[in-house]
């Protein structure tokens, strides 16, 4: 039994064994999926867990509750890592409300074919549990239409926040952070937020707004460490990558086939590393998965970009990756761009198209260009790329 604070405890589950996140997103350390008790006068169930874990999910519960039976069920977040194991619930407790908004109900019956003992709940509305009251909060596209905060007001207040505040990795062993050491946990952060809720900064902005000026001493996520020390450490980042705000540093990312355009970027690399450049992170795009550079793009201002013309067009994983970032809706960056041919040049013109079209990013320097191998004159280039771009990182 995991007990958080004064009466709501921890009945979530570790994943190791799921390697992709959604069929996307590498898990090395696994990932956690997160509900949580609230034991008043009534009891109420903070999401559920994926369909899966179910078994282990109600020992959980049956560890807390004994046979009390649950109330109500709040659905912050119907995605089925969080719902998944709401029909089976309900099996064992059939009277049980399931509290949730418009949205929530519509989806629910699609996915699971459940329309009865639901409660509706707007935006400010609060639900008494006898000594204490729940207060929803709508925050839509954060990152789906239906989701929604609830804040729980007790000598403790505690945000559940879906999978707002969330991060990647299982939980092992600790569950609040106070009781772990967490610095594995802000880049797993930064790689969640950027991937998977990065492209709505405008929604989460909206939800920060709403919950501004509200005192909260945890703050519960679906995924990843209850946060109790860094509340504020962590609303700060989500307020920060939200805003697409940025750290001073560079991500050189590159295609290549048989190491010419890599040659490139390391002239580009250690040109913009000698002008002062401290944060220079650098990705074979073939070779490290796609989320981790995301992640790094988001953290640093400015990128450069370079690939081999392939089939007459632009190499494959880079065409990839730069529309994922144009996907993401990033802003406030510099970019600068190269690439290589053996025949016929494309590479870098359709670089610059995406630029033009999709990125709309800041262009520094000059592109450039290299037929075949690397010469004295397309070193030099590439070297004054490298100088150009850390000429303006390092004016701001």
């Amino acid at each position: 039994m995991i007990e958080i604070t004064n009466n709501v405890y921890y009945v979530g589950v570790n994943d190791r064994n799921k390697s992709l996140f959604e069929g996307l997103w590498p898990l090395p350390n696994g990932v956690s999926y997160n509900s949580y008790l609230i034991v008043d006068e009534k009891v109420c169930l903070i999401d559920t867990v994926e369909v899966d874990f179910f078994v282990q999910f109600i020992e959980n519960i049956h560890e807390v509750l004994g046979d009390r039976k649950i109330d109500y069920l709040v659905i912050n977040h119907m995605e089925p890592d969080h719902s998944g194991g709401l029909a089976l619930l309900k099996k064992y407790y059939p009277e049980i409300q399931v509290v949730g908004n418009k949205k929530t109900f519509d989806m629910m019956s699609g996915f699971y074919g459940i329309k009865e003992n639901t409660m509706e709940m707007k935006n400010g509305e609060t639900l008494s549990l006898g000594q204490h009251s729940l207060q929803f909060f709508m925050t839509p596209m954060v990152h789906w239409p239906e989701t929604m905060m609830t804040l729980y007001q007790g000598k403790e207040s505690v945000l559940f926040s879906g999978d707002g505040f969330g991060s990647f990795g299982a939980l092992n062993g600790g569950i609040i952070d106070r009781e772990i050491n967490t610095d594995w946990c802000w880049m797993e952060m930064v790689r969640y937020y950027s991937n998977i809720v990065g492209k709505y900064g405008t929604p989460v902005q909206n939800a920060l707004k709403k919950l501004a000026g509200i005192h909260f001493d945890y703050i519960c996520s679906t995924h990843g460490p209850v946060w109790n020390k860094y509340v504020e450490k962590v609303a700060g980042m989500y307020d920060q990558m939200s805003k697409y705000e940025t750290e001073p540093g560079l991500v050189i990312c590159y295609g290549t086939m048989y190491g010419n355009t890599e040659r490139m970027a390391e002239q580009i690399a250690r040109a913009a590393s000698l002008a002062g450049v401290k944060n220079i992170a650098m990705y074979n795009v073939s070779k490290t998965h796609h989320s981790y550079i995301l992640r790094d793009i988001f953290r640093f201002r400015g990128l450069i970009v370079g690939a081999p013309t392939y089939n007459t067009g632009l190499y494959h994983e880079m065409d990839v990756l730069l529309s994922e970032i144009a996907n993401r809706d990033i802003k406030n960056h510099l970019i600068g761009w190269f690439g290589s041919y053996s025949w016929a040049g494309k590479a870098v013109a359709a670089i610059g198209e995406w630029n033009e079209k999709r990125l709309h990013f800041e262009p520094v320097g000059e592109p450039v260009e290299m037929k075949q191998a690397l010469t004295p004159e397309k070193k030099e280039e590439c070297q004054r790329l490298g100088r150009e771009m850390a000429a303006r990182l390092l004016t701001e």
